[in-house]
């Protein structure tokens, strides 16, 4: 069985998420650095040693810091060192030294001095750009611009100067602002873009494109599915478009650049991504997606409270939507006093889970049951009972250990079918399988097999809720289909984003305080509200099957 470390190690390893810092450098303390000729690594099936006719690199030593410990005295030196050094390769080095410095170990103070000082030469153009880059993290645009001005006045012509002012254009085109445009980043190219064009069909319907006369512009731009296309396109809906708001983006590893790029210029994000940690981006960045912690806690919360469960068994598969939602899982049973009483991982190519099912209900190692195991096998040739070929199998002399009341499977319908088809061979009765929005398909029940009537999943996207909505009413005679949850979170981004505008947010800074106080809006499944984390908390239903349908569970009905 999986040990809770190892669950939260493979958490940790598979991860990630995007943070922009905004907090002062503590002040710097030098240490020398020098360059030396390496030892040769020795590689497979061969000696390190001296290799035929190798060539001594020069060792290249940077001046030793001053014993007071004072980063600008160090700086002046380096300077000095750039230019009265012996050789190119030594005031190369040092001039490259002093530049890491400033760009990356001093504080404001300590920068705002080399900008001000004409001791410090060439580093004064790049400590201006560095107090540019902090004010920007502060969302001070005017010293942002002022700093980058600077560096334009002091070195002109310079790529520096160049970078600088294509900050500069930036920040004026993010004063510009077109109250009715709003700019989408989907991938509409490439292998997700039947996804990007679903979600791009539902922001034109929230936005009211469909109608005649809506006043509202939508501004797109085809991220490709890769994060500098993403980062580069909302460059260009800010510059060119002067759109007020971004929607997007779909993917985990395109949402991230979208998010930081748009907080970086100061325009607020509705993101569709499960990605986790987006919000943390900065305080611009929203996010409207049905995410994993939202599926755990009402699937949790109707297992426990509902059905009086209290043990449960996790069996998930190792990659980042496994790892996730086992993680969320394991915390919130144990928040509410519940129990995690067995745990397994698979492989995502795995699709014979005899064994993997064996090793959750411990009849894999045999040995640690041996007591058991030679009692059984006693009664077994005593008895005249008639028995299968199967039950005559050594390995099913052990009956399972089903020591809780539901499994856990964070993974595909596809999935779930193969498992409760082992489950069943393995003679697993009497617990219920719980899964998450994945399962939510026409063919749930047949997949299921034995445990059809032992399913518990959850959705935003109900039979009950869809008979309800007059936007899947819409969205069918539109396009003679039913829409997906990709359809309805985006229609949602988008109605927000026209009424909170049509209500009077005619500024990025009011739209981003008006999206923060988003409470009980009428959203196409039911009502939605902004939480502290700046996610829009979506209703959640908990689903079961009966007669072969997906149906609400009913509380109370066990």
């Amino acid at each position: 069985m999986t040990s809770r470390f190892a669950l939260l190690l493979s958490a940790c390893l598979l991860a990630s998420c995007t943070t922009v810092a905004t907090k002062k450098r503590p002040p710097y303390k030098p240490t020398p650095v020098t360059t030396t000729t390496k030892k040769p690594k020795s590689m497979a099936g061969m000696t390190a040693g001296r290799p035929p006719e190798q060539i001594q690199s020069e060792t290249l030593t940077l001046p030793e810091p001053p014993k007071t410990e004072d980063a600008l005295e160090y700086l002046r030196v380096l300077v000095n060192k750039s230019v009265q050094s012996p050789t190119k390769a030594e005031q190369d080095a040092n001039r490259l030294h002093a530049i890491d410095i400033v760009e990356n170990k001093l504080n404001e103070d300590q920068l705002e001095d080399v900008a001000d000082s004409s001791d410090f030469g060439f580093l004064r153009a790049h400590a201006m750009y560095r107090l540019g880059e902090l004010a920007l993290d502060r969302k001070d645009t005017s010293a942002a611009k002022k700093y980058f001005a600077a560096v334009e006045d002091f070195v002109p012509g310079t790529d520096q100067a160049i970078r600088a002012q294509e900050m500069i254009q930036q920040l004026d085109a993010s004063k510009n602002v077109h109250t009715e445009t709003v700019g989408v980043v989907l991938p509409l190219s490439g292998r997700n873009a039947p996804v990007g064009q679903r979600a791009l069909r539902g922001l034109e319907m929230g936005l009211g494109l469909h109608i005649p006369g809506s006043g509202f512009k939508l501004a797109v731009m085809d991220s490709e599915g890769n994060p500098d296309s993403a980062r580069r396109g909302v460059e260009r809906l800010v510059k060119e478009d002067n759109v007020i708001a971004i929607v997007g983006s779909l993917l985990s590893k395109t949402a991230p650049a979208v998010a930081a790029k748009s907080d970086e210029l100061g325009v607020p994000t509705v993101a569709l991504s499960q990605r986790s940690g987006l919000t943390e981006i900065g305080p611009t960045v929203f996010r409207n997606s049905l995410t994993s912690g939202m599926q755990v806690r009402a699937l949790v919360r109707t297992a426990m409270d509902d059905l009086g469960m209290k043990k449960f068994a996790v069996l998930y598969p190792n990659d980042a939507y496994g790892v996730e939602f086992a993680n969320i899982f394991w915390d919130e049973v144990l928040a509410r006093g519940g129990q995690i009483t067995a745990v397994q991982n698979y492989s995502t190519k795995e699709t014979d889970f005899r064994l993997v099912i064996q090793r959750l209900v411990g009849t894999y190692f045999g040995e640690a049951r041996q007591d058991e195991f030679n009692l059984r096998m006693k009664e077994l040739q005593h008895s005249d009972k008639k028995r299968s070929v199967r039950q005559s199998n050594l390995e099913n002399i052990l009956p399972p250990i089903t020591d809780f009341d539901a499994i856990f499977i964070p993974d595909s319908v596809k999935a779930m079918g193969q498992i409760s088809a082992m489950l069943s061979y393995n003679d697993v009765k009497n617990v219920k399988l719980m899964g998450t929005n994945l399962w939510n398909t026409k063919d749930v029940a047949r997949r299921a097999g034995n445990f059809s009537n032992n399913l518990l999943f959850v959705d935003s996207l109900t039979p009950t809720a869809q008979d309800k909505s007059r936007f899947v009413a819409e969205y069918k005679s539109l396009y003679n289909e039913d829409p997906s949850l990709i359809e309805v979170q985006a229609y949602d981004a988008g109605l927000i984003l026209r009424q909170l505008i049509v209500a009077g947010a005619d500024s990025r800074e009011e739209l981003t305080q008006k999206l923060s106080q988003l409470s009980r809006f009428p959203g196409a499944l039911g009502p939605l509200s902004m939480n502290a984390e700046r996610e829009i908390e979506r209703p959640v239903t908990a689903l079961t099957i009966e007669k072969g349908e997906v149906i609400p569970f009913k509380s109370g009905v066990k």
